[in-house]
């Protein structure tokens, strides 16, 4: 029996979706107070597959940058921003202000960051509670904002100016390095120390382009567009959040129960979604390590100890206990691997955990998969087969269990 967590949104409707790139480019309505006439303001929009995730638009200066986002996911967020920049470069002051897509003019959360002697101090208030700390990190930090990217401007900047090798990002109370390294006249690969790498190309005057994660674990693809409206859009999605058609989570969560041959066999699994998408082989690449799914590493337990794989190819054998599952797959299937490692994230695969590799096999589904499942079929009293069921395929590693 399968349980899954969470709920995913219909996809893009209207201008939003396959024809949203080109909408976006056309000349769009002006806000009430017309566009700034600066030669550094723009827009950007984030894609995954068909999907619009968000939206975002700035205006810079030497010393302040003043900026709106909204994101469509889990719920759609609608943000505003100001920041201060010191003769240097480096951040002074920072404001985030979390709006009410429906009243906009009203803040539920600002999240106020300031350098104070060697360290920063922050300040988040929410209603009447204001809750402060301060910690030690680099003047040189910036903010990190999740799927926000004009922050990104900035950090190409840098790289331009100044041949920086790394750059510090705050993330709540803490600085963590993203390493950059320059590729050519006009690309940045920009690593999350997690989700891996991303592709920013930029102008000769190091103006954010681009930003493509096609290698990183969240495969978003960012474009810079014209000046844009943002408040419309956000009311416009967070209608259709309660109409029940929004984004929802990017991954969810899986969970598979069954019992083969008096075994109980569980997964707990991440479930992207396809969202358009061709999976194996591009969102999937081939011959790589694959987590098997999205966010926590995919896990697997059995009460009883199981035979992986079939004799004429090689079988792997199971001890009864937890273990985590990758997979390096290949156009006529490639192989699973079973880890003895529990606990970690999908991106932390270690080699030297596992228990083994066994072949997986590859067949033609008989529909169309928009989320990724993981299937543990009986076949008789003692035989079954796990299978990874996504797009039109189905990897698919026969199990036996152990008298």
């Amino acid at each position: 029996m399968r349980e899954c967590e969470s709920s995913f949104g219909r996809g893009a409707r209207g201008w939003i979706g396959v024809g949203v790139a080109v909408a976006l480019l056309l000349p769009v309505a002006l806000p009430a107070q017309g566009r700034p006439a600066r030669a550094d303001s723009a827009g950007l929009v984030t894609l995954l597959g068909r999907d619009t995730l968000g939206l975002e638009r700035w205006v810079r200066t030497d010393s302040t940058i003043e900026a709106e986002a909204v994101v469509r996911t889990p719920q759609t967020s609608y943000r505003r921003y100001r920041m201060s920049l010191a003769p240097d470069g480096n951040v002074r002051r920072f404001e985030e202000r979390l709006l009410d897509p429906a009243a906009p003019a009203r803040a539920t959360r600002v999240d106020l960051l300031e350098r104070e002697g060697a360290g920063w101090v922050r300040r988040v208030t929410e209603g009447d509670s204001t809750r402060t700390s301060r910690f030690a990190a680099d003047a040189s930090a910036l903010p990190f904002l999740d799927l926000v990217h004009w922050q990104y401007e900035l950090i190409l900047d840098r790289v331009q100016r100044q041949g920086i090798t790394a750059q510090p990002l705050l993330m709540g109370s803490r600085a963590v390095s993203f390493p950059l390294e320059r590729r050519g006249a006009d690309r940045v690969v920009i690593t999350h120390p997690s989700r891996g790498p991303s592709v920013a190309r930029m102008d000769p005057r190091g103006r954010l382009l681009s930003f493509d994660g096609a290698q990183a674990t969240r495969k978003v693809v960012v474009s810079r567009v014209p000046w844009l409206e943002i408040e419309p859009r956000a009311r416009a999605w967070a209608a259709t959040d309660r109409a029940g058609g929004g984004i929802g989570e990017l991954s969810g969560r899986g969970r598979e129960e069954e019992r083969v041959g008096g075994a109980t066999i569980r997964v707990d699994y991440g479930t992207p979604t396809r969202r358009g998408r061709e999976i194996f082989g591009v969102v999937v690449p081939w011959g790589e390590i694959w987590r098997t799914g999205a966010n926590r590493a995919t896990h697997l337990s059995t009460d009883r100890t199981l035979v992986l794989g079939d004799p004429a190819t090689g079988t792997l054998t199971v001890p009864a206990g937890e273990y985590t599952l990758f997979s390096r797959l290949a156009p006529e299937g490639g192989e699973l691997i079973v880890s003895r490692q529990t606990g970690q994230s999908g991106t932390a695969y270690d080699p030297a955990r596992d228990l083994g590799r066994v072949r997986l096999m590859r067949r033609a589904g008989s529909e169309q998969v928009e989320r990724f499942t993981i299937d543990v079929a009986p076949l008789d009293v003692q035989r079954g087969e796990l299978r990874l069921v996504w797009d039109r395929s189905v990897f698919a590693v026969p199990l036996r269990v152990q008298p």
